[in-house]
């Protein structure tokens, strides 16, 4: 089944928040966001904004009736500042007025004096001042300190891994109006719809009954719009609800990039112990997360970095620390991933150092190290369905590794301005939302009276396809026709208490949740059958939209049963609701049984290089992927491709840069750069492993969203074996993004 959107997407029909059309007075929002870093406010002056001819009124933190307070997980962050600053962008007020242009021109009049204060960008001079956002945390599995003095060798080195922007294709919006009773309804880019209900009542001093919350769709997230749709969502109500006017804030794309937290920036060292044989033996890391300057989801990113601090492999002897510092950036967020990357690029460089020091390839290391059935993870949770070899094993036979490795020196020795590189890059990425009272999801489902379904769930669309997969599911459990299915925006009074479309868990929490309420129907159905026909209910199902007996289709079809079934007044409305089983962790030990199941999978990049110019194309992507037993191939085909060149850009040319000021100097499409179609690689080829899935996935179907994104840390490795062919005295380091300057300098360093 195609993704049921692309039609409308391509064609410019499909509806987002700056498409709804406005209500008549409608005013329109800017946010005055903070021109310092870090500093006391000392006076603020709104008289020459207030005075231009259209301005409805500019709100600060005063006229927040309930809690100035937007933070999640930690309540650290106000929707406006107060006596303080912490970010170059933090909103300190919001401008409404009868058009756009009159509010952000009034924008400009706004008067702030600040006296500064010292700035903090680097996450490691913050966490030598004892600049933390929480306490740091550790993973630890043996003895690391009485095991390296049985390594045969030891490795240490620093490893820096940059942050990325979202750069979604819609920006920051929302649109607010007063309904009835003292009510508000918003329409939100978020993932997170009830999150914005919570926190909207929380702001305005109302039970979130009185916040409607509707996501029709979103155009694009990849973590962005998680929690960090909050605030605006929140700015709209707040002067809708004082003003009893409709209010819409749409963020220029500047504005989003300036005023919004990126994927954290890691800074690590590491020590690494291996056998003789190549066995690892013993690991160690200190991982610095930039924060920014609240907690936002930072907490939670942390722990995931950890989880998947050890990749595909087992170590018997871990300790890795985290430490999640506080900076003077906006806080950073979400990202797809969010937080193994980078983990698994520190892993990941701790075994390329190894090889380069020993002079051998990186894979006879990995090949060695894969986690096997039964191990332990370091959190404590054993390993079951471990696919990771069988992955490593396929594309090795399918793609012919050693054949290409040799071809690559073949290559190499007969060219002298290009080079070739090739590298593996295994992952190992488990699923579910690692707060465990946060995997859970429900699907409320009708059928009308003339066969059609309507259903609801707490999964947001946004370009990923979960609609698609939610009509397959009903359309499967009905055994009726996909074009019978109509899915519902995600709404905030139909389906309560959602949990976010995040951790690559949207399809497995509510497609679960959509097919315990549409089996609960189908019983009902199955039981009317059985009373038309005089039959037991064992004797009787629906295929293809007719009832069938004793194996024999009938004339009796669909439309037919459910208006049997309603003149019967047999209730054709259900709510299905699905918690993860299983499932556990203890904060205080570091240790429990986290993740439902684990995606696995193989990715060989190789890469040829211009030692001229640094500049250098991707040849190929070859990709062994444990999908489960794929219920889509097109849309999961299209998540592996789309999560690969965001990794590639991520590990390649996204550099975000910021002064020491605290200003983001790559705040433009001019200055960061994305993968565009000339970047990326010229062919990817996947291949899908031969597996039935496990249980807890959708159908037997795997999560497909993030594990695809660190296929693209290999392209950074294949890189350096690129720059190494050419410069025998490039010793190897880690500095992500590996942009073409960066190449360039360690083409030529000494």
């Amino acid at each position: 089944m195609k993704n049921i959107d692309s039609k409308n997407h391509v064609t410019g029909k499909s509806v987002y928040v700056d498409d709804i059309p406005v209500q008549t007075g409608t005013l329109y929002g800017a946010v005055f966001g903070s021109p310092k870093a870090h500093g006391k406010i000392i006076n603020i002056d709104f008289s020459e904004a207030e005075s231009l001819e259209g301005v409805e009124g500019i709100f600060s933190y005063k006229d927040i009736q309930g809690r100035n307070q937007i933070g999640g997980i930690i309540e650290d962050e106000p929707l406006f500042a107060e006596n303080e600053v912490h970010f170059i962008g933090q909103p300190v007020a919001f401008v409404v007025a009868k058009n756009e242009i009159a509010a952000r021109k009034a924008i400009k009049r706004i008067k702030i004096d600040i006296e500064e204060f010292e700035v903090i960008t680097d996450p490691r001079v913050a966490q030598e001042k004892g600049q933390l956002l929480t306490p740091p945390r550790t993973f630890k599995m043996g003895n690391v300190d009485d095991e390296w003095a049985k390594c045969d060798y030891i490795f240490e080195g620093k490893v820096e891994s940059g942050g990325q922007e979202h750069l979604y294709i819609e920006t920051q919006g929302s649109y607010a109006y007063p309904t009835d009773n003292g009510s508000i309804k918003i329409h939100s880019s978020t993932q997170g719809a009830t999150l914005v209900q919570k926190i909207a009542a929380r702001i305005l001093d109302l039970p979130m009954h009185r916040i409607e919350v509707d996501v029709t769709r979103i155009g694009g997230g990849f973590g962005g719009k998680e929690d960090q749709a909050t605030p605006y969502a929140c700015m709209a109500a707040l002067a809708s609800y004082i003003l009893q006017k409709p209010v819409k804030i749409s963020l220029h794309r500047l504005d989003d990039m300036q005023m919004t937290g990126k994927r954290h920036p890691y800074s690590s060292d590491f020590k690494i112990g291996l056998s003789k044989d190549y066995k690892i033996l013993a690991y160690q890391a200190s991982l610095y997360q930039n924060g920014g300057a609240a907690n936002d989801l930072s907490p939670a990113i942390i722990g995931r970095t950890l989880f998947h601090s050890t990749n595909a492999y087992f170590i018997p002897n871990t300790e890795v620390t985290a430490y999640s510092c506080k900076t003077n950036l906006p806080p950073n967020t979400a990202f797809r991933g969010f937080g193994a990357p980078q983990g698994m690029f520190v892993i990941e460089s701790a075994i390329a150092k190894a090889a380069s020091e020993l002079n051998i390839s990186k894979r006879t290391i990995q090949e060695r190290n894969f986690i096997q059935e039964n191990d332990t993870f370091q959190y404590g949770q054993i390993a079951e369905n471990v696919n990771i070899g069988h992955c490593y094993q396929t594309a090795k036979k399918t793609y012919h590794i050693d054949k290409i490795e040799k071809d690559i020196e073949e290559f190499n020795s007969k060219n002298t301005n290009y080079k070739k590189g090739m590298a593996i890059m295994p992952i190992c990425f488990g699923i579910s939302f690692t707060k465990t009272p946060m995997n859970q999801a429900r699907a409320l489902v009708h059928i009308y009276q003339d066969g059609s379904v309507g259903i609801s769930t707490g999964a947001v669309e946004m370009g990923q396809g979960v609609n698609t997969k939610l009509i397959q599911v009903a359309a499967s459990v009905f055994s009726i026709n996909t074009n019978r299915i109509k899915i519902e925006s995600t709404n905030t009074t139909r389906v309560a208490n959602t949990s976010p479309t995040a951790a690559s868990s949207g399809a497995d929490l509510n497609g679960n949740a959509l097919r315990i309420a549409c089996n609960s129907l189908l019983e009902r159905l199955v039981k009317t059958a059985a009373k038309i026909l005089s039959c037991d209910v064992s004797e009787v199902r629906i295929e293809n939209e007719t009832l069938v007996h004793k194996n024999k289709k009938t004339d009796i079809l669909w439309e037919q049963l459910v208006k049997t079934a309603f003149l019967d007044r047999i209730s054709l409305t259900e709510n299905g609701h699905y918690a993860t089983p299983i499932i556990h962790f203890d904060k205080t030990k570091e240790k429990g049984h986290p993740f439902a199941y684990h995606v696995y999978g193989t990715a060989i990049i190789t890469v040829t290089l211009d030692c001229i110019r640094g500049i250098y194309e991707f040849d190929d992507v070859k990709i062994v992927h444990d999908f489960g037993n794929s219920m889509n191939t097109i849309i999961d085909n299209g998540q592996v491709e789309g999560g690969l060149v965001q990794g590639i850009g991520w590990m390649t040319m996204e550099e975000l840069a910021f002064a020491e000021d605290g200003r983001l100097l790559s705040n433009s499409l001019s200055t960061y750069k994305v993968p565009d179609i000339y970047s990326v690689p010229k062919n990817i080829d996947i291949t899908a492993l031969k597996t039935k899935g496990p249980e807890l996935a959708l159908l037997r179907s795997k999560a497909i969203g993030e594990p695809p994104l660190m296929y693209g840390i290999g392209a950074y490795f294949a890189l350096a074996k690129s720059i190494s062919a050419f410069n025998s005295n490039y010793k190897l380091d880690f500095d992500a993004p590996l942009t073409p300057e960066k190449v360039l300098m360690r083409l030529y360093g000494k």
